[in-house]
């Protein structure tokens, strides 16, 4: 494959202003997404899982322990807006995969835990997930490329700790 820099991803383009590239940026990862989600999605709802961020959340649970995992801790680390997410785990809970707990402060807080049957399911489905984006992106991108784009996605995302201030304590002046 052929090696790209930021010099011939300026060149391929060959816009006039270079600021566009974060258009680009923008647009390019939004049709990525478009292209690939709905092949993987596929590939989960073999085991149940009618949308692939089920498998995050599963797996966030099961990283909580027999103590659980509270909700927005999960909304932080996963990015997610709380409507979605709590529309998510009313489906995992309707599923049988998650059952939560409401912290005695006006139901404010949730903890989740994993049910009987959602224990363990998040190992039963890596294999079909890893497959999935295997498929979808080993012909495409060398795994160098893989690593390096993962790294750039990364640091596009703001930390958990600047999305929400007040969960470290520390204020904006």
């Amino acid at each position: 494959m052929t090696q790209i820099t930021s010099e011939t991803a300026r060149e391929f383009f060959k816009d006039d202003a270079p600021s566009v590239g974060y258009n680009r940026l923008w647009f390019n990862m939004m049709r990525v997404h478009r292209n690939l989600y709905p092949q993987i999605a596929k590939a989960l709802k073999a085991h149940g899982l009618a949308d692939p961020i089920w498998y995050e959340i599963l797996l966030h649970i099961h990283r909580g322990g027999p103590t659980g995992k509270l909700m927005s801790q999960i909304e932080t680390e996963l990015y997610l807006p709380q409507y979605a997410l709590s529309r998510h785990v009313a489906r995992l809970e309707k599923a049988g995969f998650v059952r939560r707990e409401f912290i005695a402060d006006g139901r404010r807080k949730q903890v989740l835990f994993l049910t009987g049957q959602g224990i363990g399911l998040h190992d039963e489905v890596w294999t079909t997930y890893h497959n999935a984006m295997q498929d979808a992106l080993s012909e495409r991108l060398s795994e160098d490329e893989a690593y390096l784009m993962a790294r750039l996605l990364i640091k596009a995302l703001p930390m958990p700790w600047e999305q929400n201030p007040a969960q470290t304590g520390e204020t904006a002046d």
